[in-house]
């Protein structure tokens, strides 16, 4: 047994099935937060970042002081620099968040066999290392783009654009789970991760 809860990033490409995988974690007892909903959340509840995009793009990016993150997210996928001015306010708040709740749950008592942030930019961000183990979600391409347009994202190439290709976030990771069979399916292998966390 660990001297203390494995911290895992779990990532894949789009359509992947990511948040699938993390609701199967939280099924198996793993604590688990997605990093997308902590932006969220930041974007609903912080004052300081509506502030600050506010400040970056105008009033119509917050519209009644709550911020769209659509009108965010066409100002910034297209543009780099933009991007990176984002990230370079949002990513310290989303890494405060993740913290405390890393705390919370290795305090947790018994504690849990992991706990496990979903990031979808995890290695493309450079976060690998801040990490005990991570995870890679891939599925077949076909799969991955019908489930990509079901939830109709807006500018998906774009996105896609800045993720590595899923071979190589396979690669970079710890272990690689396929999504593309049953939901028992892919239980069964991560309940097999977690039995290798332990070890």
């Amino acid at each position: 047994m660990p001297e203390q809860t494995p911290f895992v990033g779990l990532t894949g490409g789009m359509g992947a099935g990511k948040s699938t995988a993390l609701a199967a974690l939280a099924s198996l007892g793993a604590e688990v937060l997605s990093s997308d909903q902590v932006v969220h959340d930041l974007y609903a509840a912080d004052e300081r970042l509506r502030d600050a995009v506010v400040e970056r793009w105008g009033e119509e990016v917050a519209p009644g002081g709550v911020v769209d993150r659509a009108a965010v997210a066409r100002r910034v996928f297209a543009d780099a620099g933009e991007r990176a001015w984002l990230e370079s306010v949002v990513w310290p708040l989303v890494g405060a968040r993740v913290a405390g709740w890393l705390e919370a749950a290795r305090a947790r008592n018994p504690p849990p066999p992991a706990a496990v942030v979903e990031v979808p930019l995890l290695f493309e961000a450079g976060l690998g290392e801040a990490y005990d183990a991570t995870i890679a979600v891939v599925a077949a391409e076909g799969l991955r783009r019908e489930r990509a347009a079901a939830r109709g994202h807006e500018l998906a190439d774009e996105r896609a654009a800045r993720q590595l290709p899923q071979e190589e976030k396979a690669r970079r990771a710890s272990f690689v789970v396929r999504n593309d069979g049953s939901v028992e399916q892919l239980l069964a292998q991560l309940s097999d991760v977690l039995a290798k966390l332990r070890r």
